[in-house]
């Protein structure tokens, strides 16, 4: 698969995922694909809670979902997407959204664990914008298990 291909798909999934967001408290709809290494896309959109606090980023939905069938370690790639929800609940707008600071935690234990750098697609809810990084660039200094005397994570 081509890196424009893998952009295409990840954000193409990561807006159907969006449709499925649970936000009524933001209206703001995201969701993320995951690929693994294998070619395996895994996806997750936001899920809130009337206890703001305990609401759940795609992101993080996303690489649970992916922890909890053991493939952490087979992480490449992510795409996220996100945007205001119209009144059929579809995000909308065409900026580039990418991951919040948690997420990018996330998404660095993720890295560490699979020994990459994880590309991360950062795209619009409609439109062709779509932003390239990586998860070292969205989180330098990253703090991770190196930091707490252990190795590569698991």
């Amino acid at each position: 698969m081509t890196e424009d291909s893998t952009r295409d798909t990840l954000i193409a999934a990561a807006r159907a995922a969006a449709r499925n967001a649970h936000a009524p408290y933001s209206r703001f709809a995201v969701g993320a694909a995951v690929l693994l290494a294998d070619g395996r896309i895994v996806t997750g959109a936001n899920f809130e809670n009337a206890s703001y606090g305990l609401s759940l980023c795609a992101e993080t939905v996303a690489l649970a979902t992916v922890n909890s069938g053991g493939d952490l370690r087979q992480v490449v790639a992510i795409g996220v997407i996100g945007g205001a929800m119209d009144a059929d609940g579809r995000p909308t707008g065409n900026a580039p959204v990418g991951p919040c600071g948690r997420c990018r935690q996330v998404i660095n234990e993720a890295a560490d664990m699979a020994g990459r750098d994880i590309l991360v697609w950062c795209g619009a809810a409609e439109g062709d914008a779509v932003e390239r990084r990586t998860i070292s660039e969205l989180l330098p200094h990253a703090f991770g298990p190196k930091d707490l005397g252990l190795g590569a994570a698991g």
